[in-house]
């Protein structure tokens, strides 16, 4: 007998939207009026962008090192902005998200900083209304998937149940971690394989596809 879903929890880059790595470089050294290879070393090289991904440093401070690296004054507009350029929309996965019953509950559980609690609705706009208060981040919780703590404290945030919520994700070991954590977990990479999901789990849409 298949589980009943009441709540999809899903990871963001990947799965939601395509992530380009080199186009949001782009926007702050354009910005900034900087090379790209001063960006680059700033948030990556630096290490900065992990800090502020595991929680380690907050907002404020993450945004003023930047700031300070690459020459230029990056408030959160600005880096939401940054984003939101290196980000697209998987639009047949969402349609497939934004279908699913209301009765069903969504929210995001991604590794990555706070402000992308804020970027995220704006990235996948069309879902907005059905993962609003529900969009979680490593860097908010002070822990990252894979570990099973990360989704059982996720969880309790949300108020969900293991037992019948599915969770989404591009990396086989996060959909591991979330298996250990009680949850049931697929390998999503495209609409196909959501939908394939879906199906395994009777998870339907309030009108057929």
């Amino acid at each position: 007998m298949k589980p009943r879903i009441h709540q999809v929890l899903f990871d963001f880059d990947g799965v939601l939207a395509h992530y380009r790595h080199e186009v949001r470089i782009a926007h702050l050294a354009t910005h900034a009026q900087c090379e790209h290879e001063q960006v680059r070393t700033t948030l990556f090289v630096s290490g900065l962008e992990t800090e502020y991904d595991t929680g380690a440093i907050d907002t404020a401070t993450y945004l003023r090192r930047l700031g300070e690296g690459i020459g230029a004054t990056i408030d959160e507009a600005a880096w939401i902005a940054s984003r939101m350029a290196g980000s697209t929309a998987i639009d047949d996965v969402l349609a497939r998200a934004v279908a699913l019953h209301a009765d069903v509950a969504l929210g995001v559980l991604t590794n990555n900083g706070a402000l992308m609690t804020q970027a995220i609705p704006r990235i996948v706009a069309p879902l907005a209304a059905r993962i609003e208060g529900r969009v979680l981040t490593s860097g908010g919780l002070q822990r990252r998937k894979p570990a099973p703590s990360t989704f059982t404290h996720a969880l309790d945030l949300l108020g969900w149940d293991a037992a019948t919520t599915l969770f989404v994700d591009d990396l086989f070991t996060n959909v591991q971690g979330a298996r250990e954590a009680g949850l049931h977990a697929e390998t999503v990479i495209d609409a196909r394989s959501f939908n394939k999901a879906l199906k395994r789990y009777a998870v339907g849409p309030q009108t057929g596809w």
